[in-house]
């Protein structure tokens, strides 16, 4: 069987490149199919669709995050409710 994928030569600052390939390792993909899913969420409208229902998340449920932030930045010891 033959493969429909075509090579391309793209040419990208070191610091680029290395942070694509860090952000591939840490999605446990390859570099080529990182920059693949990038250019497809892009081009599909799927990285805005997501954005967008991040922001709906972050707009109603805004107070709460702010909460849940505060209480993790507070040490345990000094939280409410803590033993004295």
């Amino acid at each position: 069987m033959t493969s429909t994928k075509k090579q391309t030569q793209v040419r990208l600052d070191e610091d680029v490149l290395e942070a694509g390939k860090a952000a591939a390792r840490s999605r446990s993909l390859d570099f080529n199919k990182y920059v693949e899913r990038l250019i497809i969420e892009d081009t599909t409208g799927a990285r805005a669709a997501g954005m967008a229902a991040a922001q709906r998340l972050i707009d109603e449920h805004a107070t709460f995050l702010d909460d849940l932030e505060q209480q993790l930045d507070t040490p345990y010891d000094q939280q409410p409710g803590a033993a004295a």
